[in-house]
């Protein structure tokens, strides 16, 4: 996931210039197949996402069936966001490669396209407040579990925290969507990764429990 994440950043991100209506529509225009790729990645994504959404749900059922079910629903809702968000993305490129679009609004395209772009922004940034609240319920349900390292759960709320506080912040002050982002980066990323690396070295060889 997140090396395909890395395709969708660079091809649907990278060509954005901020303030730059005109010089993002250029970048995208000349860059089309790997702006494609970047919406087909993150497709992807959002369709792992849902594998991740079940894996997780089997893994922590033990603890509390409710509350993994809750938390695995959290993180199908976020997918489901973020995929209706990045059908923005497939309008901005709709709206400055097709003729008939650029004969009948004119000048007014690069805006247009740009707006779709900052929806495709806002949208995912919904999303992750929904997915920053799936984080929560999943470290409260590794911190109790038992049988996955507390540690791993105390850094999984600490993402989520992150997740909250920066999204939330973007929603309250969009102007200081960067600084917000690079604040939550950390932990966010040290939570995810420390959590991954686990499940791939030891969830295999859980013993399966009944479900609370």
């Amino acid at each position: 996931m997140a090396a395909i994440a890395v395709l969708g950043t660079l091809g649907t991100q990278s060509p954005i210039v901020a303030g730059d209506a005109a010089s993002t529509a250029r970048n995208i225009v000349e860059g089309r197949l790997l702006f494609q790729l970047g919406v087909i990645g993150w497709l992807f994504v959002a369709i792992l996402d849902v594998v991740v959404a079940l894996a997780l749900y089997i893994v922590l059922r033990p603890v509390n069936r409710y509350l993994s079910l809750l938390a695995a629903w959290f993180r199908l809702v976020y997918a489901a966001v973020f995929i209706v968000s990045a059908a923005n993305l497939l309008l901005a490129l709709r709206l400055l490669t097709d003729a008939a679009y650029a004969k009948s609004m004119g000048a007014l395209l690069d805006a247009q396209a740009m707006l779709a772009l900052d929806a495709f922004k806002n949208g995912w940034a919904l999303g992750l407040v929904v997915f920053g609240v799936h984080l929560g319920l999943l470290g409260y349900l590794v911190y109790a579990s038992g049988y996955i390292p507390k540690v791993l759960g105390v850094l999984l709320l600490l993402a989520a925290v992150g997740y909250l506080f920066a999204n939330v912040g973007k929603i309250l002050a969009p102007e200081l969507g960067g600084t917000m982002d690079a604040i939550a980066a950390a932990p966010a990323a040290i939570g995810e990764i420390a959590f991954a690396i686990w499940l791939l070295a030891r969830a295999a060889r859980l013993p399966e429990g009944d479900a609370v």
